[in-house]
């Protein structure tokens, strides 16, 4: 049996629907990669071994019948561990012994009803708050790239698989970069959509409607294709954005855009600063876009006080779930202090907070008749050592997240689209990224604009090492 990298997620459909390989075939591979890499990675809380080899023998029964084609009929997918499976727990990156949940939430059945094979569940930091992905539930999930490193959070685990080649593309959430970074960090495209683009339910509104459901994948198309896929609500969601096909954007010419590239970081109660290694490779990026034909200048959108409304929704979404976790006792001191903070600000300040989305969108979309898009860093630095944010208190925690950051959480206040491209490696050859932002229902221009990149970058060419493995340490 090979162990070598999967193909991309187009591939990969593409070989099943024309009858080149069986699901099966590609889930017992997915699986052995997966079981080899667990003990340097460690990119799975949940590995669905029994039942995905069963999903991928019905699958295989569907593709011989050469009926109606499903998108991703028999291809294995992965999704964070904050998500629902049916049969399985849902633990999101906390200790304990969590009960199986009785039905998919929206997203899973969607890409189920797509005719995905969900191999397992990827590791997250303790309900996604941070920007690594480790914790006395799991340990460290490491990246691909260097595994002294973090692949990032909180959707670490999602980008850490699909980094390594070990499936094709994965579901990942982010509340403030919790797609993003990771992508960043792990030399991946990344979509943030628009709220309510990909469905949270059972959750109407998760962290007060911060977060969303992405992906993560190798390739535009692969990140597109997947989106498409786990697209979609549920009646009771109380955001409902129009359908799109971003897949059949990928490719098509954007036409000459005005692009803002936006290097100072959002304003800060701490401060931050834009490393120069992290400066130059996005500079780079916008050089290119400049080569290819759009108008590129230096500008920063109006955020203002923007912060001050993020801190009530994010920590009034930690007291939401701190209130539900069945082992209290057992979550990190910094998660009760978050969740203690939370209650405090759930009141007027919450509500305030969500009042204040409007102005934004009125103020920082009023920047969008001067400009298309923006390119703005992901992050300020590259990704930190395995271990050095774990052990640190709160306020420290905070500081570090802050300065490492500091990009990425506004666009989750306004509910936008943003998308992750990868911009290059530092010296030390550590991946980093850019993220592409936009209006309310623009990832169709995000992933044009992203295309024409990776047409120039082939970023998808470049892999990371393999892992050592106990099998390849043997020989």
């Amino acid at each position: 049996m090979t162990l070598d990298r999967c193909e991309g997620l187009t591939e990969t459909a593409r070989a099943l629907a024309s009858g080149e390989v069986t699901s099966r075939a590609l889930v017992e591979r997915t699986l052995a990669r997966i079981e080899a890499t667990q003990g340097s990675l460690n990119a799975f809380r949940i590995v669905r071994a029994e039942a995905a080899l069963a999903e991928a023998d019905a699958a295989d029964r569907e593709l011989a019948s050469r009926g109606v084609r499903k998108p991703l009929l028999g291809v294995p997918v992965a999704v964070k561990d904050d998500m629902d499976v049916a049969g399985e727990p849902t633990a999101f990156g906390c200790c304990g012994e969590f009960p199986p949940v009785t039905e998919d939430g929206e997203a899973v059945r969607r890409l189920r009803a797509a005719g995905a094979v969900i191999v397992g569940k990827t590791n997250t930091c303790e309900f996604g708050q941070w920007p690594f992905t480790e914790g006395p539930a799991f340990g460290a999930t490491r990246n691909p790239w260097s595994t002294g490193h973090t692949p990032g959070g909180s959707s670490g685990g999602s980008a850490a698989a699909v980094a390594a080649g070990l499936v094709p593309a994965a579901l990942g959430s982010d509340g403030a970069g919790s797609v993003r970074i990771p992508a960043a960090w792990t030399h991946l495209v990344g979509i943030k959509p628009q709220r309510g683009r990909v469905s949270t339910w059972p959750r109407g509104e998760s962290f007060q409607g911060i977060t969303v459901n992405g992906t993560l994948a190798r390739t535009v198309a692969d990140a597109a294709l997947l989106l498409d896929a786990a697209s979609g609500n549920h009646a009771q969601d109380p955001h409902q954005p129009p359908a799109l096909d971003v897949s059949g954007a990928v490719g098509r010419d954007p036409g000459r855009l005005r692009i803002a590239l936006s290097l100072k970081p959002p304003f800060t109660a701490v401060p931050a600063r834009l490393l120069p290694e992290v400066r130059t490779r996005v500079v780079e990026l916008a050089e290119r876009l400049s080569a290819l034909g759009h108008f590129v200048e230096e500008a920063d959108p109006p955020y203002g006080q923007i912060g001050l409304t993020f801190v009530p929704r994010a920590t009034a979404g930690i007291a939401e779930r701190v209130g539900e976790a069945p082992f209290p006792a057992l979550l990190d001191r910094r998660t009760r202090g978050a969740a203690r903070l939370g209650r405090l600000l759930g009141g007027a300040p919450l509500r305030a907070a969500r009042r204040a989305e409007s102005v934004l969108h009125r103020r920082i979309g009023g920047f969008f008749t001067s400009y298309d898009v923006v390119l703005a860093p992901t992050t300020a630095a590259p990704p930190p050592r395995v271990g050095a944010l774990l052990e640190l208190s709160g306020f420290a925690t905070d500081r570090a997240m802050i300065a490492a950051c500091p990009y990425a959480w506004p666009w989750n206040v306004l509910g936008w689209p943003g998308v992750n491209v990868p911009a290059g490696f530092t010296p030390d050859g550590l991946p980093v990224g850019a993220q592409l932002l936009g209006p309310a229902n623009s990832e169709p221009l995000l992933v044009q604009v992203a295309a024409q990149l990776e047409a120039e970058l082939r970023w998808a060419e470049k892999w990371p090492a393999p892992p050592v493995t106990a099998r390849s340490a043997a020989v």
